[in-house]
């Protein structure tokens, strides 16, 4: 009789998140909930086709890179989850209906159907707890250090959704403190050609984000949630060319933050 494993991350599997730049002075911290969309090998592929892994379900195309080559440019720690959302959503309250979900936009995701308490803790504690468990020890030794800290948390979105055209560039979201999301959205519309949305495509509330109210909103941290176009960070050409952007205005939003 098969025995059933005591974890649900096997030893081949990658940790839940990576760090990079983990000596960055920079007072940004940079996170991407959605960066990765590794499967657990135990999981199989949910019961998805490989292209179904490929598209937004899965992940936040270019989200990860682009928050790397800004990390990077800037000097800045930047930490990024390795596994797909479809597994669990670690932009969501655990135990809310979108945090594993049954369906994804139009998708069925039949690995997720039926799961014990059990199936459903273990990607809570091996993948969900870990990632911000990381971004909480980042804050901390930040805290500790008399460090500024201003966290930034990078997605992306699908240019149409459910045959709804999106026409911003990147979306700028806040919700109970504005402060650094003001000053970005007036940066940014200074922009020749930038659509930029202001809390569009989405909102950020408690019941739709985890990251910023957990980590930025209760710590009383400045903070911002980007949502970039997905077709224009595809590419490497596009990654570069966002990451440039932000790299350009984002240590003037930190200026202004000072004064």
């Amino acid at each position: 009789m098969n025995e059933t494993p005591d974890t649900l991350l096997a030893p081949a599997d990658p940790p839940a998140f990576t760090v990079d730049g983990g000596n960055g002075t920079s007072p940004f911290l940079f996170v991407a909930d959605h960066a990765g969309r590794r499967i657990p090998q135990r999981l199989g592929q949910l019961g998805l086709a490989d292209a179904e892994l490929e598209r937004h379900i899965a992940w936040d195309i270019g989200a990860g890179a682009v928050a790397c080559l800004i990390g990077k440019a800037l000097n800045a720690v930047v930490i990024r989850q390795t596994y797909s959302r479809l597994v669990i959503d670690c932009n969501r309250r655990p135990g809310s209906a979108t945090s594993i979900v049954k369906l994804s936009e139009l998708t069925p995701v039949p690995g997720n159907l039926g799961l014990s308490d059990d199936d459903s803790r273990a990607r809570l504690e091996e993948i969900f707890k870990p990632y911000h468990n990381r971004i909480a020890q980042e804050l901390d030794r930040r805290r500790a250090a008399v460090r500024p800290a201003i966290l930034i948390s990078v997605h992306s979105f699908t240019p149409v959704f459910k045959s709804v055209p999106r026409p911003w560039h990147v979306g700028v979201l806040h919700n109970r403190d504005p402060r650094c999301a003001r000053i970005l959205l007036e940066l940014l519309n200074c922009e020749e050609g930038l659509i930029v949305g202001d809390n569009e495509p989405y909102s950020l509330s408690d019941e739709s984000d985890y990251t910023i109210p957990i980590h930025g909103e209760q710590r009383g941290l400045p903070h911002v949630e980007l949502e970039i176009r997905q077709d224009l960070i595809t590419q490497e050409a596009g990654q570069q060319k966002w990451a440039a952007l932000l790299v350009r205005v984002l240590p003037q939003v930190y200026e202004r933050l000072k004064s």
